[in-house]
């Protein structure tokens, strides 16, 4: 391969992997627990979420997939439409994305752990050294599993499905026959369904609509999936059916359970399952359920550390970024600098979040910088998918029912909750005490990250265009 670069991973994953890796990437069960804390009328933001983007990103995935069905997703999308440069830049700011992610995934992991333990756990429900603690082993776990590759690290994530959409039945469940029993602890009226358009309310719509993200996941990993133009489109909707369940399901669940006040958005979904299962004299089923959710976000966490190291690998084989991203491991086949950089980073905002503020902050302040940076790449998909439209294909494209009007009509829908979402995100919760501080670290740990990008792809041009020189004077030697 040219560059010294080694082969691509293996083929491993069929239409059930891929399924239940986009339902453990694709399902978050903390924002059910935030859906849930927002009311009865978050079930109409989640219907309009559901239209406005997971809809109309899952279409264009379809489609972008299909004509460019190799390694990298969302970044050679967007490179085949805007350049190098634009897709560089989408790459990044969806890479650097993540790195904020998963502390904000662990510390939620963190406090649904404590229910492991019962009541003897709580009093860690505040603790920096706890949740930082369990943040930087969990992260060093998954990272282990990533090294040694898809053909295991699959498990964790299939495991990890399980332990998203069971649960979520669970409470579904049992918040029923709670509802039953002794009827709704939340009050669902015409009122209480209609959503606000006040900022705080609007702020809430971003985050929901983040929730739905997930589908491009596996775009990254298109190498490692067997015939991937057949089989993203067959995965995609037996996905999305559970995810739509398990949101719309469980948030309704939990408002049957306990009144939308008294839901904590770390740890609401195992607090309705607890209380009810309380009531309906089933205590004990707290803590499997409460293992199941730790097992289901650690999953989740792997999947988006195994999908999201393939960006700077197949940047690497670009020659944007050092060789040494581009190759894979000799025994494993897996991407390990990259795995091992993305871990790295990761580990030090894990560090970083807590500065300044206490658990609940810091998990806003890193929501909020996951948002902002996943969403920049989304626009430039949906953006990808319009400009694409007047470009052949190599091979025949999966094309969505209706051709090149609906097409563009799909994408500028996307588009326009994207922008809208961009900017909403960028407000510091509304329970936030200092909102300044806040304030000043999305937006300015944003800016260093994007900076740092523009850095880092004027160092690489300059990398490639010298590896191109070597190349053709090779010969001559």
């Amino acid at each position: 391969m040219a560059g010294g670069h080694a082969a691509h991973p293996p083929k491993v994953m069929g239409v059930a992997d891929l399924a239940l890796f986009y339902i453990v990437t694709g399902v978050s069960l903390r924002w059910i627990a935030t859906a849930a804390a927002a009311g009865p009328s978050s079930i109409l933001v989640w219907v309009g979420a559901l239209i406005g983007f997971y809809l109309p990103l899952t279409l264009a995935i379809v489609e972008l997939s299909s004509r460019y069905p190799q390694e990298g997703g969302l970044y050679i999308w967007t490179r085949q439409a805007f350049g190098p440069f634009a897709g560089f830049m989408a790459g990044w700011s969806y890479f650097t994305s993540n790195l904020p992610y998963f502390p904000s995934v662990f510390y939620f992991d963190a406090g649904n752990a404590l229910f492991i333990g019962g009541r003897s756990w709580q009093y860690l429900h505040d603790s920096r050294a706890y949740f930082m603690g369990f943040s930087l082993l969990a992260l060093a776990f998954i990272t282990l599993l990533n090294l040694v590759g898809l053909r295991f690290g699959k498990w964790m994530h299939n495991i990890g499905a399980v332990g998203m959409w069971l649960p979520a039945l669970v409470v579904i469940v049992m918040g029923g026959l709670a509802w039953a029993q002794f009827g709704s602890a939340t009050r669902f009226t015409a009122a209480s369904m209609v959503p606000g358009f006040d900022v705080p309310h609007m702020i809430f719509w971003s985050s929901i609509a983040f929730a739905l993200s997930g589908a491009e996941t596996a775009s990254f990993m298109s190498g490692e999936i067997r015939n991937p133009r057949r089989t993203i489109p067959r995965a995609l909707p037996i996905a999305g059916v559970v995810i739509v369940i398990c949101y719309i399901g469980g948030t309704i669940a939990v408002l049957l359970a306990m009144p939308a006040g008294a839901v904590n958005p770390l740890q609401g979904l195992i607090q309705a399952g607890a209380v009810a299962a309380d009531r309906l004299g089933m205590g004990w089923i707290a803590v499997p359920l409460a293992l199941l959710i730790t097992l289901g976000n650690l999953g989740a966490a792997s999947g988006f550390l195994a999908s999201c190291a393939r960006i700077p690998f197949a940047v690497g084989i670009d020659r944007m970024l050092p060789p040494a991203f581009g190759r894979v491991h000799p025994r494993w086949g897996t991407p390990h600098i990259a795995l091992l950089v993305q871990a790295g980073l990761g580990g030090l905002f894990c560090v970083l979040g807590q500065a300044g503020t206490g658990v609940k902050g810091a998990y806003d302040v890193l929501v909020s910088m996951g948002i902002i940076g996943a969403f920049l790449p989304f626009a430039m998909v949906f953006l990808a998918l319009i400009k694409l439209q007047s470009v052949p294909a190599d091979m025949p494209v999966t094309r969505l029912p209706g051709g090149r009007p609906v097409s563009i009509l799909i994408a500028c829908v996307g588009l326009a909750t994207t922008c809208v979402a961009i900017v909403l995100a960028a407000f510091p919760a509304p329970d936030e005490p200092d909102k300044t501080l806040a304030l000043v670290k999305i937006i300015g740990m944003t800016g260093v990250m994007l900076g740092t990008g523009w850095l880092v792809h004027w160092w690489g041009s300059r990398r490639a265009v010298a590896a191109q020189r070597d190349d053709v004077a090779e010969p001559s030697r």
